[in-house]
């Protein structure tokens, strides 16, 4: 893949560099490299502060030695995933940032390079690993799991209803033999659809492919330990900005922060705290913010997006 490939709109940037009220020495994590839009203008804000850039995807960190060249000085990069922000942050000797911004949408480069096999409109090999170097594959889970969970995987994770029917399909296909490129799977996926549903607006393997991606990379596991984990990371004041693409991800995200800035764990019918849980944030707006009209006109792919964002009390 060529580093050109990585150039990019990052969503909602302007509303996360204010929302990140960025200090110029001060410490802040990207925990989705990606692209590294986000990370550069936050790096080019910085003087004597630093960046810490984590990412699965080893290519996106080789994009970043070249697209973020001008302000390497402030920046650390980090092979790993967001979800291990503590394990990284006691590594560098860090104790505390002052905003962290996880970005969870997959990067486009990772979405058009076909060798990656996340798309269902190219045939590649069916991987859709964020991080090549994980053992578990798409192949794997489409040829291996059982009929039932594969079944849950496309109804939970993609909110697929003809989950059912897609499962069943995709046994039987691989009984003959495996099911080993993109295409084929979508192949198997039409086949197992009702007509009314192929004529509609969306593509048909859209949400099958949603749900073994999210399988593959654990990705609803890891927003819900990231965000809980990133929390005691700040310091008094820190911000915390998560950007998510669709339902699944958000409802989790708003269900972390809510339980963080409400604090007291007790029955709502005691009539006094016995817990002693203070809020551990404030939200800041309290409802997401979402992109604008003129950001929806140039870039389509931010249409999903919304921006939750919380400062650590």
């Amino acid at each position: 893949m060529i580093m050109s490939e990585f150039i990019h709109r990052p969503v909602l940037l302007d509303e996360c560099i204010q929302s990140l009220a960025i200090r110029p020495e001060g410490i802040y994590v990207d925990g989705t490299l990606g692209r590294g839009g986000h990370s550069g203008e936050i790096a080019r804000r910085l003087t004597s502060g630093r960046l810490i850039a984590i990412d699965r995807d080893q290519a996106a960190l080789d994009a970043a030695q070249v697209r973020l060249a001008d302000c390497m000085e402030r920046v650390t990069l980090v092979h790993g995933n967001f979800r291990q922000m503590p394990e990284i942050l006691k590594q560098l000797e860090v104790p505390a940032v002052d905003g962290i911004l996880l970005d969870l949408g997959v990067s486009s480069p990772q979405l058009d390079d076909p060798e990656r096999g996340f798309s269902y409109q190219k045939d590649a090999p069916l991987d859709m690993r964020m991080d090549r170097s994980q053992p578990l594959t798409a192949a794997m889970v489409v040829n291996q799991w059982p009929e039932a969970q594969l079944r849950e995987v496309l109804r939970t994770y993609g909110e697929e209803r003809y989950a059912g029917s897609i499962a069943a399909a995709i046994v039987r296909s691989r009984v003959k033999q495996p099911i080993a490129t993109t295409l084929q799977l979508v192949d198997v996926i039409r086949g197992a659809m009702p007509a009314a549903a192929l004529r509609e607006k969306q593509h048909p393997a859209k949400r099958s492919f949603q749900g073994i991606r999210i399988a593959v990379n654990d990705e609803l596991a890891a927003v819900s330990d990231a965000v809980a984990a990133a929390i005691p990371l700040l310091k008094p004041g820190g911000r915390l900005c998560v950007i998510s693409f669709h339902s699944l991800e958000d409802r989790i995200v708003k269900r972390e922060l809510a339980k963080a800035a409400k604090g007291c764990t007790c029955p709502p019918e005691f009539p006094v705290c016995i817990c002693g849980k203070t809020p551990q944030v404030v939200l800041k707006p309290r409802k997401p913010i979402l992109p604008g009209a003129e950001e929806l006109k140039t870039n389509p792919r931010a249409r999903s997006a919304k921006l939750r964002v919380a400062e650590k009390c």
